[in-house]
């Protein structure tokens, strides 16, 4: 069985509420935030099967189409791939936020199918997140827990916290 990063997406690959942008709903919106490209790489090269898990309910809300969140998902991962990371598989989970679904997070649904597709080893697995369903979601899924926050933030009970996803990367790739 292999061992596998969970990433969420708005908040710890790409910006999100900032000045450039509110909301991502087409590629050009879509922000990396700094040291992601070199913390995916890392990953990648340590062994680690990346994936994406990320809530996008803006699709059940009829603010972009799945086939809009597609052409997103299409062009992050291959900035990812061009800078030598890779991302196995992006699940989202594009149901209104409170329609009650198994995949949501907080809900492990979305980890433990790719679990079960992908033969992942999910206590040797890790969910890095930057809100408390991100968290959550891991912690139930039976995966340690990093999340991406600054020091004034709330824990969340997560196992490991670090300012960005390449500081994580860091501390990932020298266990």
């Amino acid at each position: 069985m292999d061992k596998a990063i969970f990433l969420d997406r708005d908040g710890v690959i790409n910006e999100v509420k900032t000045k450039r942008v509110k909301f991502v709903n087409k590629p050009e919106q879509f922000y990396f935030l700094e040291g992601v490209k070199e913390a995916v790489r890392l990953l990648t090269e340590a062994g680690y099967k990346l994936f994406v898990v990320t809530n996008q309910g803006g699709v059940g809300l009829g603010y972009l189409s799945h086939e809009h969140l597609q052409t997103i998902h299409d062009y992050m991962v291959a900035e990812l791939e061009t800078a030598g990371g890779r991302i196995y598989e992006v699940s989202c989970c594009i149901h209104k936020p409170q329609e009650g679904c198994a995949c949501r997070k907080p809900e492990p649904g979305m980890i433990m199918e790719l679990s079960d597709r992908y033969h992942l080893d999910l206590s040797a697995s890790y969910m890095i997140g930057d809100r408390e369903p991100d968290i959550e979601s891991g912690r139930k899924a039976g995966c340690k827990t990093i999340l991406i926050a600054d020091e004034s933030s709330p824990l969340y009970q997560a196992d490991y916290v670090f300012a960005s996803l390449l500081e994580a990367s860091h501390f990932l790739v020298s266990r």
